[in-house]
């Protein structure tokens, strides 16, 4: 097998395999020198429907170049987009520079979160957001999932309805989340968080519930991912990260936002339950207070 490590130029890399490449895989290797800036962050899913290609011809293109999985040339690419110098890097992943002052910063921190906030609000689908509060008021249990950083998401979305509702549940660990999906019934709903929607352990704990007919709705950045295949409802977040920005405040605000509007939209459903049951829980939290 080809071998790639961090002191290889990833173009050159390119250029070196492209004549032992299929014709499948020249195609992805076109597109990636053409469009390496753009790519860099795509999902799997993406970068496959850009090529014309399969997502299985991507996977086999990154073993052909010596790559574990698709993250890894990724993670690759990122690097190469920014080997000019570390004001290049910067600029790219919208990170502070070392002389950037105290203003600049705090205004182009601002600014990019609203961009993600009015990405997310331009990709809003009303009807998409209609099934989706539909199908948690008919539900009798939701459980909020989601893995690493999006299951701190999971645990706000949680939170939210929990006082409202006493019918929403949060499993943090893996394990258990997929234990919690092999025993689910059609009337169970999984919220599920996922920014990229390709992660393994995301489709162990889908595959089973899926097949006891439980229904998922996905909060994720990317709609052509095998997460959101898997799912009755996508509603996408306009956040776009790099590969090394992993967890950013900007997705995490715009996962937030779309956490809010199923809450608001749930309250406005259910406005007995609301009232009721959030004077019961500001009640029994009032003794917690100075």
């Amino acid at each position: 097998m080809n071998t790639f490590n961090n002191t290889s130029n990833f173009f050159e890399h390119l250029k070196e395999y492209y004549p032992q490449l299929t014709k499948s895989s020249r195609k992805i290797c076109d597109y990636l020198f053409e469009n390496a800036d753009r790519a860099q962050y795509f999902s799997i899913s993406s970068l496959a429907k850009e090529c014309h290609v399969a997502e299985a011809t991507i996977f086999r293109f990154c073993k052909a170049l010596g790559f574990n999985g698709y993250n890894e040339l990724k993670i690759a690419l990122a690097k190469a987009c920014a080997t000019s110098g570390a004001s290049n890097y910067y600029n790219t992943y919208g990170e502070s520079q070392p002389d950037e002052d105290f203003d600049h910063m705090c205004d182009r921190l601002c600014r990019t979160n609203m961009e993600a906030l009015t990405q997310t609000r331009d990709l809003l689908d009303h009807d998409s957001v209609n099934l989706a509060v539909s199908m948690l008021c008919e539900a009798s249990r939701v459980y909020c999932f989601g893995q690493g950083g999006s299951m701190i998401m999971a645990m706000e979305a949680w939170g939210r309805f929990l006082t409202i509702s006493d019918k929403f549940y949060a499993i943090q660990d893996n394990h258990l989340q997929t234990m919690a999906a092999s025993l689910m019934n059609s009337r169970d709903i999984i919220l599920f968080i996922s920014y990229s929607g390709s992660t393994r352990d995301m489709h162990d704990i889908l595959k089973p519930a899926r097949e006891r007919g439980a229904h998922v709705i996905l909060i994720t950045h990317e709609k052509d991912s095998p997460a959101a295949r898997m799912s009755d409802v996508v509603l996408l977040c306009g956040a776009k990260e790099g590969p090394f920005q992993s967890g950013s405040i900007s997705a995490k605000i715009s996962i937030l936002y779309l956490i809010d509007v199923l809450v608001s939209e749930y309250c406005k459903r259910n406005p007995r339950q609301t009232i009721e049951n959030r004077e019961a829980t500001t009640n029994a939290l009032s003794t917690r207070h100075m």
